[in-house]
């Protein structure tokens, strides 16, 4: 987790030290879910951080895996106030290529 906000902060860097501007988007799904998770994230400080101070990052939370840890769980399952969710993690991931985004994978 951490080195995917390693990732995002190096490329943010990096765009603006060619004076230019980066949209990046980290979608969560799977068990990186527990990334954006309220009660389970480790990274949770950062992904504050990086929301206040780094126009153009946004974060996504996959629904379907965000359903399947509900009902495996038996209760609510919050996510990061920083966490949009999406219908489907992949799904999104597909779309975003099919815009024209690069796919980075840590």
């Amino acid at each position: 987790m951490n080195l995917v906000l390693n990732n995002v902060q190096n490329v943010t860097s990096y765009y603006e030290s060619v004076g230019d501007t980066v949209e990046i988007q980290v979608v969560a799904y799977g068990p990186g879910l527990h990334m954006l998770r309220a009660d389970t994230s480790p990274v949770s400080d950062r992904i504050s951080t990086i929301s206040l101070e780094l126009e153009g990052v946004t974060f996504a939370a996959c629904g379907n895996t965000h359903r399947k840890m509900e009902a495996q769980s038996g209760n609510t399952v919050n996510l990061l106030d920083e966490a949009e969710m999406v219908t489907s993690g992949v799904v999104q991931l597909v779309m975003l290529q099919e815009q024209g985004w690069a796919y980075v994978r840590p």
